[in-house]
C-alpha cells in the first residue's frame, strides 16, 4: 500500500509540474523578410486564451512581426481572462490587428472589449459582435464575465433603463458603470464610437459587421486575410513603443498554433471536461478505497480528480452545488455500506442531481455543463444507486447459507423411531433429533428449531410451514 501511494503522489506531482510550467514559445527559423503573424483565439474566454495571448505576442516579437493579426470568434468568457489578455495588447510594442472571421463568427461579450482594445479592429462580412452586459457570478461575489446577447424577447433594454435610473441592485449597478467606464475609455484609446460602447454595455446592444463599420465601431470589412493586410496597410497606430506606420503590402504570413499544453488547458477548461474529470476522479478514489491494491483506480481517480480542480479554477464554479454533488456521492456509498433499500439512494441522486445543474453558476451558455452531460451521469449514477439497492434488498430476503439459520424451515428424514428422541437424515448427513410427538422410521419431519448439535422436529404433515 506504501508503494502504491507513493506511486500516486508522484504521478500527480508530475501532472501539476506538467501544468504549471510555462511552455517555450516556439521557435522556428527566421524568415528573410519581417512576417505578419497570424493567431487564432476560439471558443470561451478564459486562462488559457490568455496565456495563448502572450505566447502569441512573444513568437511574434520573437520573429520581429509587422504586426499580430488575432483572428477571433468568441462568445465571451471570464473578466480576468478579458482584462489579461487586454492588457497584453495595451503594452504590446507590436501593432495587434484584431479580425473576427471567418463569416459566422462573434466577438460577443469579452470579445467585444478585446475587439476594442486593438490598435486595428476589422471583421469579415456575416459576423458580428456586442452583448458587453456583465453578469454577476456567485449570488453576490465577485464580477463574472460579460453576458452573453440577450434572446429575442428578453427584457434586457429594460433593465438597462433602470440601472440607468439607479433602481435594481447596487452591486450590479457598480459593476456596469465599470464596465461602461472601462470599455469607452478603450473607444477613446483607440478613436472608436464610445456612445456604441455604452449601449453594447447598458443595453447588450449588438451590431452586424456592416454597421459596425458604418458607425465607426469597426475600422473597416475585410473578407479575406489578403484584403486585411490590404486595408490595414499604411495606417499609423500608437503601440506600447510609440508611433507605427503599418507596412504590410507583400508581407509574408506566418501562422502559429498553440502547443500541446495550450490545447490541453483549453480542453480541460470545457465545463464538461472538468464535469466528468471530477466525476471519474471521485470514483476512482471510492474503488481504491473498497479494494485496495487496484492501483490503477487511485492513479486515474487521483490524477483525474487533480485536473478538474485545476479547471474549476477557470470555471465560475458555485460551490453550493459542488457540495451538494459532494453529499450525494456520500449518499450513494452509505447506501452501499449500510442499505437503505432506497432512501438514501434517492436522496443521494436528488442532491447529485441538483449540485450539478448549479455547479456552473454563470448566464453564458458556453460555460454550463450541458444538460446531456448531467443526465447521462444521473442514468449511470442512479443505476449504480439502483443496483446497490436491489442487491441489498435480495440479501435481506434471502435465506441464511451460514451458521444454523438456513436448517429451519427445512425437510428431514427419520432414521429410526423418535420417541422424543433419536436420528434423522438432513442432506446425506445425520443428525440427532427430538421430537415434539413420536415419528416412526422413514417419516419426513420438519425442523422447527437447533439447540446445539441436536434438531427440534416436528411431523410434517402437523407443521404449520410453507415451503
Amino acid at each position: 500500500m506504501l508503494r502504491t501511494g507513493t506511486y500516486l503522489l508522484l504521478v500527480v506531482a508530475g501532472a501539476v509540474m506538467l501544468l504549471g510550467s510555462p511552455a517555450a514559445p516556439q521557435e522556428g527559423p527566421r524568415p528573410a523578410e519581417r512576417p505578419v503573424v497570424v493567431s487564432a483565439m476560439e471558443g470561451v474566454i478564459g486562462p488559457p486564451q490568455a496565456d495563448w495571448m502572450r505566447q502569441s505576442l512573444e513568437q511574434a516579437t520573437t520573429l520581429d512581426a509587422r504586426a499580430l493579426v488575432l483572428r477571433l470568434n468568441t462568445p465571451g468568457g471570464l473578466s480576468d481572462a478579458m482584462r489579461d489578455i487586454i492588457q497584453t495588447v495595451l503594452s504590446s510594442p507590436i501593432p495587434v490587428i484584431t479580425w473576427v472571421a471567418p463569416s459566422g463568427s462573434r466577438a460577443a461579450s469579452a470579445g467585444t472589449y478585446i475587439f476594442y482594445a486593438s490598435h486595428v479592429a476589422a471583421m469579415a462580412p456575416g459576423t458580428n459582435l456586442g452583448a458587453a452586459t456583465p453578469i454577476q457570478m456567485g449570488g453576490g461575489g465577485t464580477p463574472g464575465s460579460p453576458g452573453e446577447e440577450p434572446e429575442e424577447g428578453q427584457e434586457g433594454g429594460d433593465q438597462a433603463e433602470e440601472q440607468k435610473e439607479g433602481s435594481g441592485d447596487p452591486a450590479k449597478r457598480k459593476m456596469v458603470e465599470d464596465a461602461v467606464a472601462y470599455l469607452q475609455s478603450l473607444a477613446d484609446l483607440r478613436g472608436r464610437n464610445r456612445d456604441w460602447a455604452e449601449r453594447a454595455v447598458r443595453e447588450g446592444a449588438s451590431l452586424p459587421a456592416q454597421e459596425a463599420a458604418e458607425t465607426d465601431v469597426a475600422d473597416f470589412l475585410a473578407p479575406t486575410l489578403e484584403a486585411l493586410l490590404e486595408a490595414a496597410d499604411g495606417r499609423t497606430v500608437e503601440t506600447a513603443a510609440g508611433e507605427v506606420t503599418l507596412d504590410l503590402e507583400g508581407a509574408p504570413v506566418e501562422e502559429i498554433e498553440p502547443g500541446w499544453r495550450i490545447r490541453l488547458l483549453q480542453i480541460l477548461a470545457n465545463p464538461n471536461v472538468a464535469y466528468i474529470l471530477m466525476l471519474i476522479g471521485i470514483y476512482g478514489l471510492i474503488f481504491e478505497l473498497a479494494s485496495p491494491g487496484g492501483i490503477v483506480p487511485g492513479v486515474l481517480g487521483g490524477i483525474s480528480l487533480l485536473l478538474a480542480l485545476y479547471a474549476f479554477q477557470a470555471l465560475p464554479v458555485n460551490y453550493a452545488g459542488l457540495a451538494l454533488m459532494g453529499l450525494g456521492i456520500l449518499f450513494f456509498i452509505a447506501e452501499a455500506l449500510v442499505p437503505s433499500f432506497g432512501a438514501l439512494g434517492i436522496g443521494g441522486l436528488i442532491a447529485f442531481v441538483l449540485g450539478s445543474i448549479m455547479l456552473m453558476d454563470t448566464d453564458t451558455p458556453a460555460l454550463e455543463v450541458a444538460w446531456p452531460v448531467i443526465i447521462t451521469a444521473a442514468v449511470i449514477t442512479g443505476g449504480f444507486m439502483l443496483t446497490v439497492a436491489t442487491m441489498a434488498a435480495r440479501s435481506h430476503h434471502r435465506q441464511s447459507v451460514s451458521g444454523t439459520g438456513h436448517l429451519i424451515g427445512r425437510t428431514a428424514r427419520a432414521i429410526d423411531d423418535l420417541d422424543p428422541e433419536g436420528w434423522v437424515r438432513f442432506e446425506g448427513e445425520r443428525w440427532q433429533a427430538r421430537a415434539a410427538e413420536p415419528v416412526a422410521a422413514g417419516e419426513d419431519v420438519r425442523i422447527t428449531a437447533v439447540k446445539g448439535l441436536t434438531l427440534e422436529v416436528t411431523k410434517l404433515d402437523s407443521a404449520h410451514w410453507e415451503e
